[in-house]
């Protein structure tokens, strides 16, 4: 016992110093992170909300789902994990979860084949439980893997085998006494859909679609959606995916809103990132009505995952990839995900904004009346949160993490010209991924800008008028000496910053 705790203590001690590892958003610290999807995510009859990570189990060479739950969304409580290796298996890898009106929760997730290949090859299972949600409790696989490949189900319809999406589940809802699930194309995409030759049904992105009565009879009911204008506008090409998927209504306010009638289906392309429809869900069926991205230059933001709250809130995490080399090996902990985020549909544009609990960290409030290119002093530059209103119509913004000597630095910024919200961390350090993100944002005649920067070590996010984001991972060469903030372009009407406190227990 005695080695425990000296081990427990150093560890955690190695974490605290960390000075990459972030304060305020959420990080794994049970094992190795990568992949480090947000999982199974709901909300029980008390307003507890949980949420799993998949995340490498080392000693048991498993994909485990940790569990964790809070009530402010910002200090979480540990559970023991809710899936493990299981009847030889490796575990399993990404899904979602569902609580029925009697409140036993279900996680759907795609299971990995045995290792002897001999009691099952993988497929879609679920797990269920009740209240207080410790104990998770297996049930057989619901769509099974059929194909020679892992993760497609050959399923023959009308005389036709058809290769059926047998990965990523989505969340479960109900609709009309009726329970559905998605399951994501990406093995399907790349066995049946990137050759030259390829049948044209197999290309590009889509989700399968399977429905029950009872949870435990499911039947497969063909393509969930098909993409409206493959490649055209933005819209997904032939070459990305549809996995993560999670299918959640939207509202029409930040808070306490009205439905809407539509839906958000969330997912990733593997090669670009989180992104989304918006549409109708009717006869069974999704209609896509709009397309939009939350990652774009690369898939640094990824693998979403999404509940409604009480307060009819649509809350999204996600995870923050940087694939640097060895992480684990060198810092001992791997796996951060983005602010919860809430969205809502509001004159038809998708809005987001971090959840108001956040606002619970902030302190040491500082107000300027800056001049042009000034740099700012705010009370803790690698932990802090600044807000500022410009007139827009130039470019303005802020550099953050900038080095005492001016040589390292993340720029933030709006760009009337090219009409983009950029982060560009060309210059943020001698790792991560070197990169000008650009979103598009245009502001409307007269309108201001606001931004809403949320600076974290390691991680960067900018909300712009609550209605685009950029989230990434940058790494300061000499972090203690990378805190300052400088003013990009004219001074703003209004700039404030607050201090972060930190709610990572370490």
């Amino acid at each position: 016992m005695q080695n425990e705790v000296k081990f427990t203590r150093k560890y955690r001690e190695r974490l605290l110093k960390d000075p990459y590892r972030p304060a305020y958003h959420f990080a794994i610290c049970d094992d190795l992170g990568q992949p480090g999807d947000p999982n199974g995510a709901f909300v029980d009859a008390d307003g507890v909300y949980h949420l799993m990570y998949l995340y490498r189990n080392t000693t048991e060479n498993a994909f485990h789902w940790g569990h964790i739950s809070t009530t402010d969304l910002l200090h979480w409580r540990h559970h023991p994990d809710a899936l493990t290796g299981f009847e030889g298996d490796e575990g399993c890898f990404s899904g979602g979860a569902f609580l029925d009106d009697d409140g036993t929760a279900y996680l759907t997730f795609w299971k990995f084949a045995a290792r002897d290949g001999v009691k099952d090859r993988g497929g879609i299972a679920l797990a269920k439980s009740l209240p207080p949600y410790e104990v998770w409790e297996r049930i057989e696989p619901i769509a099974v893997n059929s194909s020679p490949v892992w993760g497609i189900a050959d399923i023959e319809v009308d005389g036709e085998i058809l290769h059926v999406g047998c990965a990523d589940p989505s969340n479960i809802w109900k609709a009309e006494g009726r329970y559905y699930m998605q399951t994501g194309n990406l093995i399907v995409l790349n066995e049946h859909g990137r050759k030259e030759d390829s049948p044209e049904k197999y290309r590009g992105d889509w989700t399968d679609l399977f429905r029950s009565d009872d949870l435990k009879s499911w039947e497969y009911l063909g393509r969930f959606y098909e993409n409206p204008h493959l490649g055209v506008d933005d819209y997904p090409d032939r070459t990305e995916d549809d996995m993560c998927p999670s299918f959640l209504p939207l509202f029409d306010a930040e808070e306490n809103g009205r439905p809407t009638g539509k839906y958000l289906q969330l997912f990733i392309a593997h090669n670009r990132g989180c992104q989304y429809y918006i549409g109708r869900f009717e006869n069974e069926r999704f209609i896509p009505e709009s397309h939009g991205r939350m990652s774009w230059m690369d898939d640094a933001y990824f693998a979403p995952e999404a509940l409604v709250d009480g307060k009819n809130r649509q809350i999204i995490w996600a995870w923050l990839r940087d694939d640097l080399g060895d992480v684990f090996g060198r810092y001992g902990w791997s796996g951060v995900y983005g602010i919860p985020r809430n969205v809502w549909l509001e004159d038809g544009v998708l809005k987001m904004s971090p959840v108001s609990e956040l606002d619970r960290l902030e302190y040491g409030r500082i107000s300027y009346e800056p001049s042009h290119g000034e740099n700012v002093k705010v009370g803790d530059g690698e932990l802090c949160r600044i807000k500022g209103v410009w007139s827009g119509d130039e470019k303005v913004g802020l550099a953050v993490r900038v080095s005492d000597d001016g040589s390292e630095y993340t720029e933030i910024y709006y760009s009337p010209e090219e009409k983009k919200l950029i982060m560009d961390t060309t210059h943020s350090g001698t790792e991560g991924w070197k990169i000008r993100e650009e979103a598009p944002f245009e502001l409307a005649k007269g309108e201001e800008l606001s931004l809403d920067v949320l600076v974290d070590r390691s991680v960067i996010e900018v909300y712009a008028n609550k209605r685009q984001a950029i989230c990434r991972r940058v790494y300061p060469t000499s972090p203690e000496t990378s805190k300052g903030v400088r003013l990009i372009g004219k001074a703003p009407k209004s700039l404030e910053s607050c201090k972060m406190f930190p709610s990572n227990p370490y």
